[in-house]
């Protein structure tokens, strides 16, 4: 029984990087692995892809000569991203191909990456591009995308990055080998997703540690920008049966411009699907700041604590907390599914101790009183007189998370 050879799907424009296009088929060819090369040029249209420019704008509803005439390499971008990304989930809904291998600088990294995102997490994904040195944020976005720095421009051949392509291709062909739908499309245990950060680590490790005894798969997110609209992009995509919004920092950084700040969106995704949801205010305690001299300038006569050199965390007082408490409540209120608040009173992270640097025993009380205040009354506080970290508060957690969940699933 002949085995059928795993296809990586080569996106490039071979109209400007057709040198670079041949080296990475042959390396992938050489590996083992077909090809699937979706040319992406706009310019002019060079034999030899399987799919060829033109297929590309006709899958966007034109004709390549019709993009051509736009005469605005934006606009014409938009059409040729939408034409493959037509052309690239079809194939993938009929397993043509297991991974995905990409080059280009700017506008080549926007269509690759576009077609990437909307690719489910887990398959193998490889984009060397002139941008991942450093301005990554706005093509990865939240997903498991691996970006490879060429050294030099994508534009010619030289010593360095034949070894960068080769290397790039040899990655995306094992990754296509080893890849399996089989297992990418296995029934999952049931998911809770956690939002932690580094402050409250000891109480949200006990919290996932319980709820894996307890069967549950579960992904924990670092709040420091990014990870909570990952959170948000998972709970989009997979069957979650739970998300635990136990680190507020994204949330706090949005309202005082703060570096974690993650757009006012944040926790809305969970929410208006109804997924259970706790809320528990880890890590309200600290906004994160810059270096201690532009946030001492920035936030005068606060307390600070100098993380390190490039971090500094100014104490939140009770004003900045009302003001946070609007916020999760304003997002609270909008769910039509199971929310539930738990508030601890001795302290909301590390820092927020008596071993840390930016304790304040006087706010607790007063924010657990106005959080009542300001949430409806179908969404239960429950206070407790605890450290965030302390096991008890840990465990309460877990207690009311495995009651939503099988509330939810009673009701269903």
């Amino acid at each position: 029984m002949t085995v059928a050879q795993p296809k990586v799907l080569l996106i490039g424009a071979r109209d400007t990087k057709q040198n670079e296009i041949a080296l990475l088929r042959s390396e992938i060819e050489a590996s083992g692995c077909e090809i699937i090369h979706l040319d992406s040029s706009i310019l002019n249209t060079v034999p030899g892809a399987e799919i060829p420019p033109d297929a590309v704008a006709e899958a966007a509803g034109t004709t390549i000569e019709d993009v051509r005439k736009i005469g605005h390499e934006g606009k014409c971008l938009d059409v040729m991203i939408k034409g493959s990304l037509a052309i690239v989930m079809d194939l993938f809904k009929r397993r043509q191909f297991s991974g995905v291998l990409a080059l280009g600088g700017t506008m080549g990294t926007s269509l690759a990456t576009s077609v990437m995102r909307a690719l489910p997490y887990g398959v193998p994904k490889v984009m060397v591009s002139t941008m991942a040195s450093g301005f990554t944020t706005p093509f990865v976005g939240t997903k498991d995308i691996m970006m490879v720095n060429p050294v030099t421009d994508v534009s010619g051949l030289n010593s360095i990055n034949r070894e960068v392509y080769r290397n790039a291709a040899l990655a995306a062909a094992a990754m296509a080998r080893g890849y399996s739908f089989a297992a990418a499309s296995t029934p999952e245990r049931p998911l809770v997703l956690i939002g932690t950060l580094g402050c409250i680590e000891q109480g949200t490790a006990r919290v996932r540690k319980q709820l894996e005894k307890e069967g549950f798969e579960v992904m924990m997110f670092h709040t420091v920008g990014r990870g909570g609209p990952t959170l948000d992009a998972i709970v989009a995509e997979r069957n979650v049966a739970a998300v635990l919004e136990l680190s507020w920092t994204e949330i706090v950084d949005e309202l005082f411009g703060g570096l974690a700040a993650a757009g006012p969106d944040r926790a809305k995704a969970g929410l208006a699907l109804g997924v259970p949801t706790i809320f528990a205010p880890g890590n309200v305690d600290f906004i994160l700041g810059p270096d201690l001299e532009q946030t001492s300038a920035r936030f005068p006569g606060r307390r600070y604590h100098r993380h390190n050199p490039a971090i500094t965390a100014v104490r939140t007082t009770l004003e900045d907390l009302k003001k946070v408490a609007d916020k999760v409540a304003s997002l609270a209120s909008q769910s039509d599914g199971p929310v539930r608040f738990l508030v601890p009173l001795k302290g909301y992270s590390y820092h927020d101790s008596p071993t840390g640097h930016l304790q304040d025993l006087a706010v607790p009380k007063p924010f657990s009183d106005y959080l009542r205040e300001v949430l409806p009354d179908r969404i239960p506080v429950t206070v407790l007189d605890y450290h965030f970290n302390d096991a008890e508060f840990a465990d309460a957690i877990v207690t009311e998370t495995l009651d939503m969940i099988a509330h939810k699933s009673a009701s269903a």
